[in-house]
């Protein structure tokens, strides 16, 4: 078991994960803010819009939850070099990896791969007459950015995912406040 310390619009989150017993080879854990707020990281979270309006900023609101885009270059992780873990702002689940993640040009932070496979879905797109891969994070639904076909090896994928849709965790600073 291992326990992580994470802070989500300036609240400061507990995450307890370890293996489970048998062959599932999957993670458990739960997120807590004094009490637990779920049994497990991986159980869905439904709110109402207003239950999200309350607890994200205006901007956060409308990238995760109504599929806005952040305007390029203009995002806070974009150029981010450290080391650590990207969470969605939304409900703290780990979704990237700082060393998945690769200068892309697009104005976004890009990674090749996601933490894993569950961590994320994708939905068809088919907003501003084009046909995209929508990322939604796999526990909140809420919109991260899309997937295209054109990133680096060995997955050959560019997830481009808006910053204000992230909360980054620093190597290290999981057990700080």
């Amino acid at each position: 078991m291992s326990r992580l310390r994470f802070r989500i619009s300036g609240l400061i989150y507990s995450c307890t994960t370890g293996s489970q017993t048998g062959n599932t080879g999957k993670k458990s854990g739960h997120v807590q803010k004094g009490i637990p707020l779920k049994d497990d990281m991986t159980k869905k979270i439904h709110k109402t819009d207003a239950e999200w309006q309350q607890q994200l900023t205006r901007e956060q609101y409308e990238v995760c939850r109504r599929q806005a885009t952040e305007r390029p270059f203009t995002g806070e992780y974009v150029n981010n070099k450290a080391d650590g873990i990207y969470r969605c702002v939304c409900c703290g689940e780990p979704l990237f990896e700082s060393s998945n993640k690769f200068e892309s040009g697009s104005g976004w932070p890009s990674f090749w791969q996601p933490v894993s496979g569950e961590a994320v879905v994708e939905r068809v797109d088919v907003s501003h007459g084009m046909r995209r891969s929508e990322v939604v994070c796999a526990r909140c639904e809420a919109h991260l950015g899309h997937v295209f076909d054109d990133g680096p090896q060995p997955t050959g994928q560019r997830y481009c995912i808006n910053s204000v849709a992230l909360s980054f965790v620093g190597k290290g600073e999981e057990d700080s406040d």
